[in-house]
This record gives structure tokens, C-alpha cells and sequence, in this order.
């Protein structure tokens, strides 16, 4: 019954509750999808944190996204012990390198006393969300050498089942706890995805690979601030 609601019924209420309200609040609050960069309070540690961050979790979704849609590919690939050797370790790599970051995000966060003036207990739910699934997903990747074929033979096809409104948990229950609580974990960031910064994700910026870089000037004149103070 425990893994049923987990696996059969949690995943539909996390992915509903996705689409409502991140189109809800799009319609009412399109504003709101901001990641409400706090880069101009703090820029150094600021870089240390985000960009490993965003490397790393990039390559980490990007391999389990191509293990979605072509498993017979990646168990091809795994068919060579030093190809999935490599596989592993790159992956565990950039699982690191997205820890790394993440952690210096959040020390910068209470380090810095205008960076943590701005921080809501939302950014904190999601940051201990985010570290959850990063360092559950490591410990997978050290504990099961196997990661990447139990994603293939076992997580695939369940995902695939319940794309088809039809859920097989049958094809997850028998794996470890610790796989248990990392797909767990993922859906509960879906369902508390659309209350949070992390919306900015949807309205990826693509002009910002191309365009002219900015620049902000502060158009004011502090002489006449400070007498009208």
C-alpha cells in the first residue's frame, strides 16, 4: 500500500499540482517568474556557488533525460564495463560539482547579511529540498555502481507507465530505500516547484545566449538624495 501511494498515486498528485498552479500563477503573477537574483548584493561567492551549480545539474538532468527516452542506447553503452565505468564516474563528477555549488550557495546565503535579509523560508524549503535529492542521487551513484542501468531496466519503464496513466510499481518496489526516497523526493520538489524561484527554469532566457551584454548604470543624483533626506 506504502509503495502503491508513493509510486501510483503521489506522482499524478505532485505533476497536477504543477501544471495548475504554475499556469495559475503565470496567468496572474507572469512578473513572479524571476529567480530573484541576489547577484548585486554579493557577486563573488555568488559565482562560486551558481555556476558549478548550474553546470552541474544541467549535465546530471541532461543524462537522466536521455536515459528517459533512449534506454536501449545507454544499455548498449553499459554492455562495455569501462564505458559504464566512465558513464559513472562523469556522472557522480558533476553530481559533486552541483553539491559543491549548492552548498556555497546556501553558506553565502547566511553568510552575508543583505543575501539572507532576502532569503524566505520557501528558498530554504527548496535548497534542503535540492540538497536531499543531490546527495541521495551521489549515494546511489557510490553505494550501486548500477546507477545508470537500474535507471534504464527499472525507473524507465515505470515512468514510462505512468505517462500512460497506467503506474507499474512493481517495476520500482523492489529497489533500495535510498532509490526509494531520490524518486520520492523528486516529485515532492514538482509539487512545490510552482510555489517557488525555481518557476525563472520555465522561461529560460535563451536571449541571454546571444545578446549584448548589459550594463547598469545608476541613473540618480546622490547630491540631491541626500538633501531631500
Amino acid at each position: 500500500m506504502t509503495d502503491y501511494f508513493w509510486f501510483g498515486v503521489f506522482p499524478y498528485v505532485s505533476l497536477v499540482v504543477f501544471f495548475l498552479v504554475t499556469i495559475r500563477r503565470y496567468r496572474l503573477r507572469s512578473f513572479s517568474y524571476s529567480s530573484l537574483s541576489s547577484q548585486f548584493l554579493e557577486n563573488e561567492q555568488h559565482f562560486w556557488g551558481s555556476v558549478p551549480f548550474h553546470y552541474g545539474i544541467l549535465v546530471v538532468l541532461s543524462g537522466h533525460i536521455g536515459a528517459f527516452f533512449l534506454p536501449k542506447v545507454l544499455l548498449g553503452w553499459n554492455a562495455a564495463p569501462i564505458r559504464q565505468a566512465a558513464l559513472e564516474i562523469s556522472g557522480l563528477a558533476f553530481a559533486i560539482l552541483t553539491l559543491c555549488g549548492l552548498a556555497n550557495i546556501c553558506i553565502r546565503r547566511l553568510r552575508f547579511p543583505k543575501a539572507r535579509r532576502v532569503t524566505t523560508w520557501g528558498d530554504w524549503f527548496i535548497y534542503g529540498g535540492l540538497l536531499v535529492q543531490v546527495v541521495t542521487g551521489i549515494g546511489v551513484s557510490v553505494l550501486y555502481g548500477w546507477g545508470s542501468s537500474w535507471f534504464a531496466t527499472s525507473m524507465t519503464p515505470w515512468l514510462w507507465s505512468v505517462v500512460k496513466l497506467s503506474p507499474e510499481v512493481a517495476y520500482i518496489a523492489p529497489l533500495p530505500l535510498l532509490v526509494k526516497l531520490h524518486v520520492i523526493n523528486a516529485f515532492l520538489i514538482f509539487l512545490v516547484f510552482p510555489f517557488t524561484r525555481l518557476v525563472h527554469v520555465l522561461v529560460v532566457p535563451n536571449p541571454y545566449l546571444w545578446r549584448k551584454t548589459q550594463v547598469v548604470i545608476w541613473n540618480w543624483d546622490r547630491t540631491r538624495i541626500r538633501k531631500s533626506v
